[in-house]
C-alpha cells in the first residue's frame, strides 16, 4: 500500500475541519445552483449531498423565503457583493423547519467576473425560540394591563398584580439583553468564521489543484490553510473562555516564578521600544490556578498594553498579597478573603469611561479591522471568573491602564502546577500498544494514522462495548485514547470499566467540548489526562508520550 505524502494528509486534516464546521458552508453558482455543500449541512436538512448537488438553495427555503431570496436577498447580493445574516427557514427532507441565519458573500477571478457564491448557515433554533418567548411575555403584559384597567380592584389586589407584572416586564427585558448578545455573538462568529473558513478553502483548493497536476511544491498553500484553521482554533478556544466552558487544571502556582520565566519571551513579544519592569512580592502567597491559562492571560493583557503604546513606553507587571474584605466582596459579587494579585499597568493611551464599561464584551475592540477580534479581554474575564477569581480595570484617559488580576489564595499543602508538555513531536516504539476509541468514522481514521506514524502499536474501537472486548483480547495495551463524547457509553464511563479490569491501564481523554463527564465546576477532575480537539500531529506526540511516561 502506498503511504500517504505529508500534503495529503495535511489535506484530510483541513478537510475534515471544512466538513464538521459548527455552521453548514454551500457553494453555489450565481443562479444559486448548489456546488459543493459540507457535512454539517447535509446533516442538517437530513439529505444525502449527491442530492443537494444541482438543487438551487432558494428551493430549499419555504414559500415565503424563496420569494424573499428572488426578490431581495439575489438583488442585493449581486449590487454590493454580499449578504449578513439573513433570518430564513430552511426545509428539510422530513418537511420540518430550521430556522437560519444566513450569509452570503461573491467570489470573482482577477479579472473581476463571477466564479460562484459561498453562503454559510448558522442554526437560529434558539434564537427563534427566545422571540417567541419574549414576544409572549409582552403579549402577557399587554393583557395583564388591559385586564388591570378594566377591573376594580381592591388596592391589595392592584399592589400584587403591579409586582407581577413587573417581574414579567424584568423577565421580558433579560430575554431581550440575552436577544441582543446571541445576536453579537452570532454576528461576531459569522464575520471571523468567514474570513478564516475563506483562508482554509482557498489553501485547499490550491492544493487539490496543484496535486492533480502531480505538483508537490504546495508548503505556502499548506501553511495558508493551516493558519487559517489555527486561528479558527483559537477563536473557539475563546469563545469557551469567555462563555466558561473551558476545562481548567488548577494547582498550586508560585506567581513570582511564573513572571520570572515569562520576562524574557515577552521582552521579545512586545520588542524594544516597551521597558519591561516586574515588581515581585516578598513571601507571595501560592495561588490556586491553571499555570497555562494564567500565563496566557499575562500575554494578553501585555500585548493589548503594547498596542496602547504605538509609540513605546513602560509595562509594569506586579505581584501582591491581597485582602478583599466583605464590603467590596458585596459590591463586586465575589467571595471575601485572601487573593493573590497579579497586575499589568502600562503607561499607554488609557481608556475613557465608556469604553472601560465595554472592555469585558465579546468582540468590542477599539482596534482597527483586521487588527484583533474582540475577545481578547473577554476571554481573561471568563477565565479569572471561572478560577473563582476577580479582575478590575483601573485606566485614565492619557495616563495608561492598569488590570489587576486576584486568584484564589491556596491553603494547606501544595503540590507545584505541572509543567506544559512541549508542542514537538515524541516518537513511541511498536511494543507500546494503543487502543484508540473514537465514534467518528474521519476523527479515527486520522488518529490512528497519525499514531502509526510515530510508530505506535495501534488498536481501534467505535464505542465503548467495542473497545472493552478489544481490552479483554490483548492485555499488552498500555494506554486507552478515548473520545469523552459517545452514544450509549460515554468516555469517562468506559474508562471507569477498563480501569476495574485493568489497573494499570494509563488513559488520555480527547473531546472538542467536555460537558460535564471529566469536567465538573469548570474544573477538571483529579489526576485526569485530557488533549482538547483539535490537536496538531506535534501536540498529540507529546501528550501521548507524556501520559505513558507518567507515574
Amino acid at each position: 500500500m502506498t503511504k500517504p505524502n505529508q500534503g495529503e494528509t495535511q489535506l484530510e486534516d483541513l478537510e475534515d475541519l471544512f466538513e464538521n464546521a459548527p455552521c453548514g458552508y454551500l457553494s453555489a453558482q450565481p443562479d444559486g445552483r448548489i456546488i459543493k455543500a459540507n457535512l454539517t449541512f447535509a446533516g442538517w436538512v437530513g439529505h444525502d449531498r449527491e442530492h443537494l448537488i444541482g438543487l438551487k438553495f432558494q428551493d430549499l427555503l419555504n414559500i415565503g423565503g424563496k420569494i424573499y431570496y428572488e426578490t431581495h436577498f439575489a438583488p442585493l447580493l449581486r449590487m454590493q457583493g454580499f449578504f449578513n445574516e439573513v433570518a430564513l427557514d430552511i426545509v428539510r427532507k422530513d418537511c420540518s423547519v430550521m430556522p437560519s441565519l444566513v450569509n452570503a458573500i461573491e467570489r470573482r477571478d482577477n479579472t473581476g467576473g463571477l466564479q460562484f457564491i459561498r453562503i454559510t448557515i448558522f442554526d437560529a433554533s434558539d434564537r427563534r425560540r427566545y422571540e417567541r418567548e419574549l414576544l409572549n411575555a409582552r403579549r402577557a403584559a399587554e393583557q395583564a394591563t388591559a385586564e388591570l384597567r378594566d377591573l376594580n380592584l381592591s388596592l391589595e389586589a392592584r399592589v400584587a398584580q403591579a409586582v407581577d407584572e413587573r417581574l414579567r416586564a424584568e423577565e421580558a427585558l433579560r430575554q431581550a439583553q440575552k436577544m441582543e448578545a446571541v445576536g453579537q455573538l452570532t454576528g461576531g462568529i459569522a464575520h471571523d468564521f468567514n474570513n478564516l473558513m475563506s483562508v482554509v478553502l482557498s489553501g485547499l483548493s490550491l492544493l487539490e489543484r496543484r496535486l492533480a497536476k502531480g505538483d508537490s511544491d504546495v508548503g505556502k498553500y499548506v501553511a495558508a490553510a493551516r493558519d487559517g484553521a489555527n486561528r479558527a482554533v483559537k477563536l473557539t478556544q475563546r469563545l469557551l473562555a469567555f462563555s466558561r466552558r473551558q476545562p481548567l487544571s488548577p494547582q498550586a502556582l508560585d506567581a513570582n516564578q511564573m513572571v520570572s520565566e515569562m520576562s524574557e519571551i515577552l521582552r521579545r513579544t512586545l520588542g524594544e521600544t516597551i521597558h519591561l519592569e516586574t515588581v515581585l512580592a516578598g513571601g507571595l502567597w501560592k495561588a490556586h490556578v491553571d499555570a497555562n491559562q494564567l500565563e496566557n492571560a499575562v500575554i494578553n493583557l501585555a500585548v493589548n498594553a503594547r498596542d496602547a503604546m504605538p509609540g513605546g513606553g513602560s509595562l509594569t507587571i506586579e505581584t501582591a498579597n491581597c485582602h478583599l474584605d466583605d464590603v467590596y466582596a458585596v459590591e463586586h459579587e465575589i467571595r471575601a478573603g485572601q487573593y493573590v494579585m497579579v497586575a499589568v499597568t502600562d503607561s499607554g493611551s488609557g481608556m475613557t469611561p465608556d469604553v472601560m464599561a465595554k472592555a469585558f464584551e465579546p468582540f468590542f475592540t477599539t482596534k482597527g479591522v483586521g487588527k484583533g477580534t474582540g475577545l481578547g479581554l473577554s476571554q481573561v474575564f471568563g477565565f479569572v471568573k471561572q478560577s473563582g477569581g476577580h479582575l478590575k480595570i483601573y485606566s485614565e484617559l492619557n495616563h495608561g491602564t492598569t488590570v489587576k488580576i486576584y486568584l484564589p489564595r491556596l491553603y494547606g499543602a501544595s503540590k507545584p502546577a505541572r509543567i506544559a508538555v512541549d508542542d514537538m513531536a515524541a516518537s513511541g516504539s511498536s511494543s507500546e500498544v494503543i487502543l484508540v476509541v473514537e465514534d467518528d468514522e474521519q476523527v479515527l481514521r486520522l488518529v490512528v494514522q497519525m499514531l502509526r506514524e510515530l510508530n505506535y502499536g495501534v488498536l481501534e474501537a467505535r464505542n465503548g462495548a467495542e473497545a472493552l472486548h478489544v481490552l479483554d483480547d490483548h492485555p499488552e495495551i498500555r494506554l486507552l485514547f478515548t473520545d469523552v463524547v459517545m452514544p450509549d457509553m460515554d468516555g469517562r464511563q468506559l474508562a471507569d470499566r477498563a480501569k476495574q479490569a485493568h489497573p494499570e491501564l494509563k488513559v488520555l481523554f480527547t473531546t472538542g467540548y467536555t460537558r460535564n463527564a471529566i469536567v465538573h465546576n469548570g474544573m477538571l477532575d483529579p489526576r485526569v489526562h485530557l488533549l482538547p480537539k483539535p490537536a496538531t500531529f506535534e501536540q498529540l506526540s507529546s501528550k501521548i508520550r507524556a501520559v505513558l511516561d507518567s507515574g
